[in-house]
């Protein structure tokens, strides 16, 4: 690489911050090393806590209890268990170790009344956009599939899924991003993402061969 190119590339470095990047990266708050898990376990609590009070959960509340026995300590291990990348039946067993009858049905619904959609969720064999456009505009079950030119009973399925969705895109997916970066390495990932283009970047630059005068 010639002088000039050189300079050129410590330019480039200079403009795009890459540095700064790199040592964002290293003092990230939502690192392994840094992390309070007690203050991010705490913190997780108080959302599952104003969630319930804030949406009531569809279970419906009773001291603090839904009608199918999960409580607020149940919600925050499916929280704990689908950032872990459990499935709904692998939380169900765990939550039903203390002897309660809890089925994979359940903690899907648990984890919809948290706004814990994952992608399974939406392949629907139909446009899930539509369904959640048509939910929206307050359009029935039955007025959807037909729209859809879809089965009733196989719309219906998707439906809590879709209004999961929505009721976090009305919240700015504030909840859901929240457990997501108390509970993974969400600013590692992001800042890595980065740096990864930073380097492919700067990469590029070091053949480049050019003429102008710096």
């Amino acid at each position: 690489m010639d002088e000039k190119t050189e300079e050129l590339r410590d330019l480039f470095v200079d403009a795009t911050g890459s540095e700064t990047v790199t040592e964002r990266q290293a003092e990230s708050p939502g690192s392994l090393v840094d992390r309070d898990d007690g203050a991010a376990a705490d913190r997780v609590a108080a959302l599952v806590a104003t969630m319930r009070e804030r949406y009531g959960f569809d279970a419906g509340i009773d001291g603090g209890v839904d009608a199918a026995g999960l409580d607020d300590a149940d919600y925050e291990r499916v929280v704990a268990g689908f950032f872990e990348g459990e499935g709904d039946a692998a939380i169900a067993d765990a939550l039903g170790g203390s002897g309660s009858a809890v089925d994979a049905r359940t903690v899907r619904d648990a984890r919809f009344d948290l706004h814990l959609v994952a992608d399974a969720d939406r392949d629907a064999p139909f446009e899930y956009a539509a369904l959640k456009r048509l939910l929206a505009a307050d359009r029935s079950v039955e007025a959807v599939a037909a729209e859809l030119d879809a089965d009733v009973e196989t719309v219906r399925e998707f439906v809590p899924a879709a209004r999961a969705d929505l009721a976090s895109t009305r919240v700015n997916d504030r909840f859901r991003d929240e457990f997501r970066t108390l509970l993974t390495d969400a600013d590692i990932e992001d800042a890595h993402a980065a740096t990864a283009r930073d380097d492919g970047l700067r990469e590029a630059t070091e053949d480049i061969e050019t003429d102008v005068s710096l």
